[in-house]
Order: structure tokens, then C-alpha cells, then sequence
């Protein structure tokens, strides 16, 4: 579960820069927004269980 959120994690960002870069990609940023936010809320519920190492 963990690498799963590192990967989502560095997937909104990648596509938060290039939706940064070229507006012609807006559309990416707000996907890289929503990614952030989900693995930020699956991280913040692994937590809050205490199971993530």
C-alpha cells in the first residue's frame, strides 16, 4: 500500500509540472491535482490505522 501511494504520489507530480509547462495540458494539472489529493488522503488513512511502515 505504501509503494502504491509513492507511485501516485510521484505520478501528480510529474503530470503537475507538465500540465504546469503547457497549457495546451491543463487538463493534467487538475489530474495531478486529484492523484495528489487521493494518495494524500490514502496516506493520511494508513496512518491514522497505524498499519504503514
Amino acid at each position: 500500500m505504501n509503494t502504491l501511494l509513492i507511485i501516485a504520489g510521484v505520478i501528480a507530480i510529474i503530470l503537475l509540472l507538465v500540465g504546469g509547462f503547457n497549457q495546451a495540458l491543463n487538463f493534467l494539472l487538475w489530474v495531478g491535482i486529484i492523484l495528489l489529493v487521493l494518495a494524500l488522503i490514502g496516506w493520511v488513512m494508513g496512518r491514522a490505522r497505524g498499519g504503514v511502515r
